[in-house]
């Protein structure tokens, strides 16, 4: 049953890709699954739309999958949106892993979570990252890194996601869990809003190209957090004031009205995918 594995031994394994020999016992996970969607039906109300955009990838190609950040909800959401069927492997912060004495650690561990060090190229955890992508696994980000809004910090862009989608070969699909951070508001008693996941288009890196090479991935790390933030307001993705929420990131707005990404389904991408694997 594996029982007593490592968090070590469970972030150098795989889970739920195409490589079946050595997986994470699926039962914790199953068993944690179970719980949180119960939980989260009953007092969330939760749906999730465009799902056939992450489905589209099972069994056929790793996948990264790209969030915004504003609550401690999101990666509960995006977990169980993805299930059953779907493991989502998460790059949380490394402090997470040793919280309640490395319970919690091991707890998200079982569920696929590997640690990544902040404010740091941490090529362990990109490393990672790309094997789990080419054995056709879905990796999590929230490239803000932290919680919008919950420090004195200024929200920072970082390029790791698409870093990683180069290193593993993959596309990037944005998603927003949208509401959650209703859930609790500092000075108000915890409400229990209707919570709605919502998946976008997918993104391949090729597609930016037009782009300087020292800035490409900055580029498309930025695109692709429109994307989310577009989904998470309900707007157009042109209407999304990207200067403002990254006072201190390049605004790459003038270029992609130049220079518009093609918006392709996940059947698209896979298709174009096959054909450079050829």
């Amino acid at each position: 049953m594996g029982l007593f594995l490592s968090q070590q031994q469970m972030w150098d394994r795989p889970l739920g890709g195409a490589q079946k020999k050595g997986q994470i016992p699926h039962w914790a996970g199953l068993i944690l699954f179970g719980v949180l969607a119960f939980l989260c039906k009953v007092l969330f109300r939760y749906r999730v739309d465009n799902r056939e955009s992450l489905r589209g990838f099972k069994g056929r190609h790793g996948v990264v999958v790209v969030g915004n950040h504003t609550s401690f909800l999101d990666v509960v959401f995006m977990f169980i949106s993805g299930m059953p069927g779907q493991w989502t492997r998460f790059m949380g912060r490394d402090s997470l892993f040793g919280k309640a004495h490395g319970l919690l650690g091991w707890i998200i561990s079982r569920v696929g979570a590997f640690p990544v060090r902040r404010d740091s190229a941490d090529r362990t955890a990109i490393k990672r990252a790309a094997r789990m992508l080419k054995d056709d696994e879905v990796v999590g980000i929230m490239p803000e890194g932290t919680r919008r809004g919950k420090s004195g910090k200024a929200p920072e862009l970082h390029a790791g996601a698409a870093l990683v989608a180069k290193m593993g070969n993959a596309p990037l699909l944005p998603m927003t869990v949208r509401d959650a951070e209703k859930v609790k508001q500092k000075g108000q008693r915890l409400r229990f809003p209707k919570v709605t996941v919502e998946y976008g288009s997918p993104v391949l890196l090729s597609d930016f190209d037009f782009v300087e090479k020292a800035d490409r991935l900055e580029a498309c790390s930025w695109y692709v957090m429109r994307e989310c933030f577009a989904l998470f307001r309900r707007t157009a993705p042109e209407q999304v004031d990207m200067a403002e929420l990254f006072p201190d990131t390049r605004d790459y707005a003038p270029l992609f009205a130049e220079h518009p990404i093609p918006r392709r389904t996940t059947a698209e991408v896979l298709a174009l995918l096959e054909v450079d694997a050829a």
